[in-house]
């Protein structure tokens, strides 16, 4: 097939490039820049997909069979109008669009069905609202026009590559390298959910290929949510570490500048957020989803750490801050 990458040269999308030209796809990649360092087999195309003008011309006079949407501008963010341009650009002669969503459409909640309602539209998270509000749009086209698309929404997402944006593992190996305290948020127990990379990108490729597919969403997870003390404690035993927690008041943490998103991080980005969990069994039933192990996963993602760390040097002047006054935070929550 002829496939179209919209955010190729990230994190998911290198990895969904490469297992395309695997079986012999042709891809293309849109991107904003002008260049890519994907190899000569991959057309480049360069567009600002949040730019409805620009994505017309760029893609003006081609045709896909396969749209992967893999791309959200973190800055601007992507709406669901741009998701639908997109779409009006691309529509001829489409065999499959798939969408990357997220489980943060669902907006808050545990054990999530597919057919679950979405975020409304006014929804406090941007993200949420957009991608609920995203997911929404591309259903309805679905219905009036017959795009043939599935919607995947994963967790937390893991695993080695490159151009990974997320300090999330690398985060406690940092640590845990060197021994220091791992400061848990209130009492650790907010669930995650976590998916394995290559696990997503399967599902990808199973979702391009199945056609019951069509017209559906997917919950893509390991089944089993974990505790956030339980993640590092599997974080830790990948890299044969030991670990030692310090608890510390999440609102105290808060208080003194702390943020889910940074730049004063203290549990790896976006990791302290409220639960929001899912049930994988429709994905598992038609696109034939077998998750990874998570501690297999984790293994080879701490062999990539070890090997290519892009992250800069971590800054721990935050944290030593906030242990520092621990045993008085502690004392003030009792």
């Amino acid at each position: 097939m002829n496939c179209l990458v919209i955010g190729g040269t990230g994190y998911l999308g290198r990895l969904l490039v490469a297992e395309l030209l695997k079986k012999e796809h042709a891809v293309a990649v849109l991107h904003r820049k002008p260049k890519h360092d994907l190899g000569r087999r991959v057309q480049n195309i360069c567009a600002d997909r949040n730019d409805p003008q620009s994505l017309k011309t760029a893609l003006a006079g081609k045709n896909f069979d396969a749209v992967f949407d893999h791309v959200y501008d973190w800055e601007r963010g992507t709406t669901a109008a741009n998701v639908e341009a997109t779409v009006r650009a691309v529509e001829n002669h489409l065999h499959r669009y798939i969408f990357m969503s997220s489980v943060a459409a669902y907006g808050d909640g545990l054990n999530h069905h597919e057919g679950d309602a979405l975020a409304p539209d006014d929804a406090a998270d941007l993200y949420t609202r957009n991608k609920a509000m995203s997911e929404r749009a591309l259903f309805r086209l679905h219905q009036r026009i017959g795009l043939p698309v599935v919607t995947l929404r994963p967790p937390y997402v893991y695993g080695p590559g490159k151009s990974n944006p997320y300090y999330r593992e690398a985060f406690f190996w940092d640590r845990l390298r060197l021994g220091r305290p791992v400061i848990l948020p209130g009492d650790g127990r907010r669930l995650m959910q976590f998916v394995y990379i290559k696990d997503l990108i399967k599902a990808s490729l199973r979702a391009l290929d199945e056609p019951a597919a069509i017209g559906h969403a997917f919950n893509i997870a390991n089944s089993r949510p974990i505790s956030q003390s339980e993640a590092v404690e599997a974080f830790a035993k990948a890299a044969k570490k030991a670990v030692k927690f310090v608890r510390i008041p999440r609102e105290y943490i808060l208080r003194a500048g702390g943020h889910p998103m940074g730049p004063k991080l203290y549990f790896a980005v976006y990791y302290d957020m409220p639960p929001i969990t899912q049930v994988t069994a429709k994905a598992q039933r038609v696109l034939k989803f077998k998750p990874t192990d998570f501690m297999t996963g984790l293994k080879e993602t701490y062999r990539w750490y070890l090997r290519h760390n892009e992250f800069p040097k971590p800054d721990f002047g935050f944290e030593d801050l906030l242990l520092a006054n621990a045993p008085q935070m502690v004392a003030a929550k009792i």
